[in-house]
Protein backbone atom coordinates (compact mmCIF):
# COMPACT_ATOMS: atom_id res chain seq x y z
CA UNK A 1 0.00 0.00 0.00
CA UNK A 2 1.28 3.32 -0.92
CA UNK A 3 0.62 6.61 0.71
CA UNK A 4 0.59 9.80 -1.01
CA UNK A 5 0.48 13.50 0.41
CA UNK A 6 0.26 15.74 -2.41
CA UNK A 7 -1.49 15.82 -6.03
CA UNK A 8 1.29 15.63 -8.58
CA UNK A 9 2.83 12.37 -7.25
CA UNK A 10 -0.55 10.64 -7.09
CA UNK A 11 -1.88 11.34 -10.33
CA UNK A 12 1.80 10.72 -11.93
CA UNK A 13 1.15 7.21 -10.29
CA UNK A 14 -2.11 6.58 -11.06
CA UNK A 15 -1.75 8.06 -14.78
CA UNK A 16 0.33 5.09 -15.38
CA UNK A 17 -2.32 2.75 -13.97
CA UNK A 18 -5.74 3.53 -15.71
CA UNK A 19 -4.73 2.44 -19.13
CA UNK A 20 -5.32 -1.39 -17.74
CA UNK A 21 -6.62 -0.93 -14.46
CA UNK A 22 -9.91 0.07 -12.78
CA UNK A 23 -9.45 2.90 -10.68
CA UNK A 24 -12.45 3.31 -7.24
CA UNK A 25 -12.19 5.88 -4.78
CA UNK A 26 -13.61 5.63 -1.73
CA UNK A 27 -13.72 9.34 -0.09
CA UNK A 28 -13.20 9.69 3.62
CA UNK A 29 -13.14 12.06 6.77
CA UNK A 30 -10.80 9.78 8.42
CA UNK A 31 -11.52 8.21 11.97
CA UNK A 32 -12.34 4.92 10.50
CA UNK A 33 -14.71 2.46 11.19
CA UNK A 34 -16.23 -0.90 9.41
CA UNK A 35 -18.61 1.48 7.82
CA UNK A 36 -15.48 2.32 5.75
CA UNK A 37 -14.19 -0.93 5.70
CA UNK A 38 -17.10 -2.05 3.78
CA UNK A 39 -16.73 0.15 1.11
CA UNK A 40 -13.22 -0.40 0.73
CA UNK A 41 -13.96 -4.08 -0.16
CA UNK A 42 -16.37 -3.43 -2.07
CA UNK A 43 -14.26 -1.60 -4.30
CA UNK A 44 -11.87 -4.29 -3.94
CA UNK A 45 -14.33 -6.45 -5.12
CA UNK A 46 -15.48 -4.88 -8.57
CA UNK A 47 -12.21 -2.55 -8.99
CA UNK A 48 -8.53 -3.26 -9.74
CA UNK A 49 -7.20 -0.14 -7.65
CA UNK A 50 -8.59 0.88 -4.58
CA UNK A 51 -7.99 4.95 -4.06
CA UNK A 52 -9.22 6.00 0.07
CA UNK A 53 -9.08 9.61 0.76
CA UNK A 54 -8.70 11.12 4.40
CA UNK A 55 -9.31 14.88 4.51
CA UNK A 56 -11.34 16.60 7.19
CA UNK A 57 -12.87 19.07 4.57
CA UNK A 58 -13.47 22.55 6.31
CA UNK A 59 -15.54 23.48 3.44
CA UNK A 60 -18.62 21.28 4.65
CA UNK A 61 -18.98 22.59 8.14
CA UNK A 62 -21.19 25.41 8.99
CA UNK A 63 -19.99 25.04 12.44
CA UNK A 64 -16.48 25.99 13.64
CA UNK A 65 -16.61 23.87 16.86
CA UNK A 66 -17.93 20.38 15.17
CA UNK A 67 -15.03 20.89 12.42
CA UNK A 68 -12.24 21.25 15.48
CA UNK A 69 -13.65 18.54 17.38
CA UNK A 70 -14.22 16.08 14.40
CA UNK A 71 -12.32 13.16 15.35
CA UNK A 72 -8.55 12.24 13.73
CA UNK A 73 -7.12 9.37 13.77
CA UNK A 74 -4.96 8.91 10.61
CA UNK A 75 -2.02 6.77 12.01
CA UNK A 76 -4.60 4.12 13.02
CA UNK A 77 -6.79 4.53 9.82
CA UNK A 78 -3.46 4.15 8.17
CA UNK A 79 -3.32 0.54 9.63
CA UNK A 80 -6.59 0.15 9.33
CA UNK A 81 -6.30 0.61 5.27
CA UNK A 82 -3.00 -1.67 4.89
CA UNK A 83 -5.25 -4.97 7.00
CA UNK A 84 -7.83 -3.81 4.57
CA UNK A 85 -5.79 -4.52 1.69
CA UNK A 86 -6.44 -0.82 0.12
CA UNK A 87 -3.62 0.02 -2.38
CA UNK A 88 -3.47 4.17 -2.10
CA UNK A 89 -3.99 6.12 0.59
CA UNK A 90 -4.19 10.07 -0.23
CA UNK A 91 -3.53 12.06 2.69
CA UNK A 92 -3.60 15.98 1.71
CA UNK A 93 -3.02 19.09 3.58
CA UNK A 94 -5.73 21.57 3.37
CA UNK A 95 -3.32 23.73 1.37
CA UNK A 96 -2.46 21.09 -0.93
CA UNK A 97 -6.69 20.77 -2.07
CA UNK A 98 -7.19 24.26 -1.76
CA UNK A 99 -4.45 26.05 -2.82
CA UNK A 100 -6.25 29.02 -3.38
CA UNK A 101 -10.46 29.69 -2.18
CA UNK A 102 -13.15 27.27 -3.69
CA UNK A 103 -15.63 29.78 -5.20
CA UNK A 104 -17.77 27.02 -6.52
CA UNK A 105 -21.62 27.17 -5.91
CA UNK A 106 -24.04 24.30 -6.94
CA UNK A 107 -27.50 24.48 -7.94
CA UNK A 108 -28.95 21.42 -6.39
CA UNK A 109 -32.84 22.48 -6.96
CA UNK A 110 -34.51 21.42 -3.92
CA UNK A 111 -32.44 18.67 -3.12
CA UNK A 112 -30.30 20.73 -1.10
CA UNK A 113 -33.09 22.64 0.83
CA UNK A 114 -34.35 20.25 3.18
CA UNK A 115 -33.27 18.08 5.98
CA UNK A 116 -29.46 18.54 6.23
CA UNK A 117 -28.90 21.57 4.00
CA UNK A 118 -32.20 22.88 5.77
CA UNK A 119 -30.25 22.71 9.13
CA UNK A 120 -26.93 22.98 7.75
CA UNK A 121 -27.00 26.14 5.25
CA UNK A 122 -23.86 25.67 3.14
CA UNK A 123 -22.96 21.94 3.92
CA UNK A 124 -23.79 20.25 0.64
CA UNK A 125 -22.00 23.06 -1.29
CA UNK A 126 -18.81 21.97 0.41
CA UNK A 127 -19.68 18.21 0.14
CA UNK A 128 -20.32 18.48 -3.55
CA UNK A 129 -16.15 21.06 -3.21
CA UNK A 130 -14.33 18.61 -2.15
CA UNK A 131 -16.02 15.44 -4.09
CA UNK A 132 -15.69 17.29 -6.54
CA UNK A 133 -12.11 18.07 -6.48
CA UNK A 134 -11.51 14.21 -5.32
CA UNK A 135 -12.77 13.42 -8.63
CA UNK A 136 -10.73 15.60 -10.70
CA UNK A 137 -7.75 14.24 -9.15
CA UNK A 138 -8.29 10.70 -8.93
CA UNK A 139 -10.55 10.50 -11.68
CA UNK A 140 -12.02 7.38 -10.53
CA UNK A 141 -13.79 4.96 -12.32
CA UNK A 142 -16.35 4.23 -9.60
CA UNK A 143 -16.48 5.97 -6.28
CA UNK A 144 -18.15 3.90 -3.15
CA UNK A 145 -20.72 5.69 -0.38
CA UNK A 146 -22.04 4.51 2.28
CA UNK A 147 -26.11 5.21 2.57
CA UNK A 148 -25.92 6.41 5.97
CA UNK A 149 -25.43 10.18 4.27
CA UNK A 150 -28.58 8.69 2.12
CA UNK A 151 -29.07 12.78 1.27
CA UNK A 152 -25.36 13.58 0.31
CA UNK A 153 -26.03 10.29 -2.29
CA UNK A 154 -28.42 12.47 -3.67
CA UNK A 155 -26.41 15.53 -3.65
CA UNK A 156 -23.53 13.37 -5.33
CA UNK A 157 -25.20 11.79 -8.27
CA UNK A 158 -26.78 15.13 -8.91
CA UNK A 159 -23.13 17.03 -9.18
CA UNK A 160 -21.81 13.86 -11.56
CA UNK A 161 -24.83 14.66 -13.71
CA UNK A 162 -24.67 18.73 -13.94
CA UNK A 163 -20.37 18.19 -14.46
CA UNK A 164 -21.28 15.23 -16.95
CA UNK A 165 -18.69 13.03 -15.28
CA UNK A 166 -18.32 9.30 -16.52
CA UNK A 167 -17.55 8.04 -12.64
CA UNK A 168 -20.12 5.61 -11.32
CA UNK A 169 -21.33 6.59 -8.07
CA UNK A 170 -21.79 3.37 -5.88
CA UNK A 171 -24.16 3.36 -2.72
CA UNK A 172 -23.51 0.39 -0.06
CA UNK A 173 -25.86 -0.05 2.73
CA UNK A 174 -25.64 0.80 6.32
CA UNK A 175 -23.28 -0.96 8.63
CA UNK A 176 -24.61 -1.22 12.39
CA UNK A 177 -23.21 -2.45 15.60
CA UNK A 178 -24.60 -4.99 17.10
CA UNK A 179 -27.62 -2.80 18.81
CA UNK A 180 -28.81 -1.60 15.70
CA UNK A 181 -26.51 2.26 16.31
CA UNK A 182 -25.33 3.59 12.88
CA UNK A 183 -21.75 3.78 12.49
CA UNK A 184 -20.25 7.01 12.27
CA UNK A 185 -17.05 8.73 13.10
CA UNK A 186 -19.13 10.96 15.61
CA UNK A 187 -19.69 7.82 17.61
CA UNK A 188 -16.32 7.62 19.13
CA UNK A 189 -17.17 11.36 20.61
CA UNK A 190 -19.95 10.07 22.72
CA UNK A 191 -19.84 8.98 26.26
CA UNK A 192 -20.49 5.41 27.54
CA UNK A 193 -23.77 6.29 28.88
CA UNK A 194 -24.56 8.44 25.35
CA UNK A 195 -23.75 5.54 23.43
CA UNK A 196 -25.92 3.64 25.27
CA UNK A 197 -28.60 5.50 24.62
CA UNK A 198 -27.97 6.88 21.18
CA UNK A 199 -29.32 3.04 20.24
CA UNK A 200 -33.01 4.28 20.75
CA UNK A 201 -32.55 5.84 17.30
CA UNK A 202 -32.38 3.06 15.02
CA UNK A 203 -34.73 1.34 17.26
CA UNK A 204 -37.54 4.16 16.50
CA UNK A 205 -36.75 3.86 12.88
CA UNK A 206 -37.55 0.17 13.14
CA UNK A 207 -40.40 0.90 14.95
CA UNK A 208 -41.64 3.17 12.09
CA UNK A 209 -40.62 0.57 9.56
CA UNK A 210 -43.02 -1.74 10.90
CA UNK A 211 -45.89 0.53 11.49
CA UNK A 212 -45.21 1.99 8.04
CA UNK A 213 -46.40 -1.47 6.85
CA UNK A 214 -49.42 -1.79 9.12
CA UNK A 215 -50.46 0.96 7.52
CA UNK A 216 -50.66 3.35 10.04
CA UNK A 217 -50.62 7.19 8.30
CA UNK A 218 -47.32 8.79 7.65
CA UNK A 219 -48.21 11.87 9.95
CA UNK A 220 -48.88 9.51 12.87
CA UNK A 221 -45.78 7.40 12.77
CA UNK A 222 -43.96 10.58 12.15
CA UNK A 223 -44.96 12.23 15.41
CA UNK A 224 -44.90 8.85 17.36
CA UNK A 225 -40.96 7.93 16.21
CA UNK A 226 -40.29 11.97 16.99
CA UNK A 227 -42.01 11.51 20.52
CA UNK A 228 -40.43 7.69 21.21
CA UNK A 229 -36.57 9.40 20.80
CA UNK A 230 -37.20 12.41 22.50
CA UNK A 231 -38.53 10.51 25.51
CA UNK A 232 -35.26 9.53 26.08
CA UNK A 233 -33.62 12.58 27.68
CA UNK A 234 -30.24 12.44 26.14
CA UNK A 235 -31.38 12.66 22.74
CA UNK A 236 -33.24 15.21 20.74
CA UNK A 237 -34.88 15.03 17.65
CA UNK A 238 -33.45 17.92 15.70
CA UNK A 239 -35.94 16.59 12.36
CA UNK A 240 -37.40 13.16 11.35
CA UNK A 241 -39.26 13.35 7.69
CA UNK A 242 -40.53 10.61 5.74
CA UNK A 243 -39.06 11.87 1.85
CA UNK A 244 -39.35 10.63 -2.03
CA UNK A 245 -35.82 8.76 -2.20
CA UNK A 246 -35.27 10.39 -5.11
CA UNK A 247 -36.85 14.20 -4.80
CA UNK A 248 -35.95 14.06 -1.24
CA UNK A 249 -39.56 15.96 -0.81
CA UNK A 250 -42.03 14.81 2.01
CA UNK A 251 -44.20 12.07 0.94
CA UNK A 252 -47.94 12.39 2.32
CA UNK A 253 -49.25 8.83 2.01
CA UNK A 254 -48.23 5.42 1.25
CA UNK A 255 -49.65 5.78 -2.40
CA UNK A 256 -46.91 7.48 -2.96
CA UNK A 257 -45.07 5.96 -6.45
CA UNK A 258 -41.25 5.56 -5.63
CA UNK A 259 -39.10 4.52 -2.75
CA UNK A 260 -39.96 6.02 0.63
CA UNK A 261 -37.34 6.81 3.28
CA UNK A 262 -37.52 7.52 6.91
CA UNK A 263 -34.22 10.22 7.65
CA UNK A 264 -33.66 11.44 10.75
CA UNK A 265 -31.06 13.95 12.57
CA UNK A 266 -30.82 13.41 16.46
CA UNK A 267 -29.07 15.70 19.01
CA UNK A 268 -27.09 13.91 21.70
CA UNK A 269 -25.83 16.14 23.73
CA UNK A 270 -23.37 18.03 21.63
CA UNK A 271 -22.86 14.77 19.15
CA UNK A 272 -25.30 15.15 15.97
CA UNK A 273 -25.71 11.83 14.63
CA UNK A 274 -28.13 10.82 11.53
CA UNK A 275 -29.78 7.81 10.37
CA UNK A 276 -32.32 6.58 7.56
CA UNK A 277 -34.34 3.06 6.55
CA UNK A 278 -36.35 2.23 3.54
CA UNK A 279 -39.98 2.31 4.02
CA UNK A 280 -40.88 0.92 0.59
Amino acid sequence: MEVYTDILSLKHTLTGLKTRKTIGLVPTMGALHRGHLSLVELSNSTCDITVVSIFVNPTQFNNKDDYKHYPRTVEKDIEMLQRAGCHIVFTPTEQEIYPEKDTKVFDFGDLDKVMEGKFRPGHFNGVAQIVSRLFDIVQPDKSFFGQKDFQQTAIIKNMVRQLNLTTEIVIAPIIREQDGLAMSSRNTLLTDIQRKNAADISRALFRLKQQAASGVSVNEITQVAIRQINANPELSVEYLEIVDGKTLQPVLNWNHQGEIFACVAVNVGKIRLIDNVQLK
